[in-house]
């Protein structure tokens, strides 16, 4: 084997380095070695600490005890006990004595017989079996009663009806017309002249609330005289206006209301009317007992009974005084004519602008309407342009088309 001097040049190196590491592992065992032997030194030191400061502390509590004096045997410390009851005795009897020699009848009170207070038994009633069951049946029959009242105070309270809505008097009794027209003319003067210049609405009951329901519906979209001759012949299949009720309506088949005239939708719409009466959800009398917002709400659940439908209903055929028809065109145009406004107001315009007619804005419109009229009929038909498309009712004379 040849060995290079390069070889031999490196093996003390090698060797130095492996020796040097040697020495640190031992190194490094050894200080580790110290630092338990340390720690387990310090530990025994601190239980030796421990140990003495408990002695410590047994011996003071020895002696503290040792300085306390014993306490007496059971036989000198009854002699003690006696030997205070005769001291105390004696004093009583000097006392006593000294009373005697300052009040002469002292002596003459008898002492007390007992320290005792007397106690009084007390007298226990002997009741037989059957008062026993009749005061237990009385009682009973007592507890019944209490009951039953207290039940029927429960369910007269539960019966009373709530109390009924705040409807505001219709506007065909006496006088409510005059009153309307009066509250009008003090708070808008505007509508003064267009009061002068018309006659006083008249509002008359007609129809009952679902004649002029299903009547509505007929004169949809169409035009007064169309409309017209279509109630005509519902009348006459209808059996006459006495026959326009739910249950006559609802056997109408579509094909019956077809041949005279009244489209499939109308149909529907007719049906819809007449079941939601003959299942109770509606009906005349809780018609006329509603308030307007309620009454709008139940109303327009009806198919093909829309907001401007429920108001044309509430003022011709019920007379509500204070209904504003804010999406009809012919009041709307009667409100631009009134204000001189340049447009035709919007709908959301309406509340604010007839605000102070409150609360009679059904008649306020009702102006609105002959305001509106009057107006068309001054202008000729060839500046009039084309018609207007006809809404459910005509909203111009809506009188003659809602009973």
């Amino acid at each position: 084997m040849l060995v290079t001097g390069q070889h031999l040049q490196r093996r003390p190196q090698e060797d130095a380095s492996v020796w040097l590491s040697h020495m640190g592992e031992q190194t490094q065992t050894q200080a580790a070695a110290e630092t338990t032997t340390h720690a387990i030194i310090i530990a025994q030191a601190q239980a030796e600490a421990v140990a003495v400061v408990e002695a410590e502390a047994q011996a003071q509590a020895q002696s503290a005890a040792e300085q306390v004096s014993p306490p007496l045997p059971p036989s000198q410390s009854h002699q003690v006990y006696q030997q205070h009851h005769l001291q105390v005795e004696e004093d009583r009897k000097h006392h006593s004595n000294s009373l005697a020699d300052s009040d002469p009848t002292f002596n003459s009170i008898p002492p007390p017989s007992s320290s005792k207070i007397p106690f009084r038994p007390r007298k226990v009633r002997k009741v037989s079996n059957a008062s026993q069951e009749d005061a237990l049946n009385k009682r009973d029959s007592g507890n019944e009663v209490s009951n039953s009242s207290s039940l029927l105070v429960v369910k007269s309270r539960k019966g009373v009806p709530p109390p009924p809505p705040m409807v505001a008097r219709p506007l065909s009794c006496e006088g409510e017309v005059g009153l309307a027209i009066r509250h009008l003319r003090n708070s808008d003067p505007a509508l003064g002249p267009v009061i002068d210049s018309h006659p006083p609405p008249a509002f008359e009951n007609l129809h009952p609330p679902f004649h002029s329901l299903a009547r509505s519906i007929l004169y949809q979209q169409l035009a007064f005289k169309a409309a017209a001759s279509i109630y005509s012949r519902f009348l006459s299949l209808c059996g006459g206006e006495e026959g326009v009720v739910p249950e006559v309506v609802l056997g109408l088949t579509p094909q019956q209301l077809r041949q005279i005239g009244v489209s499939a939708r109308k149909a529907s719409y007719l049906h819809d009317l007449a079941s939601k009466y003959t299942r109770g959800i509606l009906s005349d009398a809780a018609i006329v007992s509603m308030d307007d917002r309620s009454l709008f709400s139940m109303l327009t659940m009806v198919k093909g009974i829309g907001a401007w439908s429920v108001h044309m209903f509430m003022i011709f055929s019920l007379h509500r005084p204070d209904v504003l028809p804010v999406g009809d065109l012919g009041v709307r145009n009667g409100v631009q004519i009134l204000r001189q406004m340049s447009e035709v107001p919007r709908p959301s315009q309406m509340e604010q602008l007839c605000e102070s007619w409150r609360p009679y804005r059904s008649v306020g419109s009702w102006y609105m309407w002959r305001l509106y009229e009057g107006k068309r009929s001054a202008i000729t038909p060839a500046v009039a342009g084309p018609q207007q498309r006809p809404q459910l009712l005509d909203s111009v004379n809506p009188l003659a088309n809602l009973g």
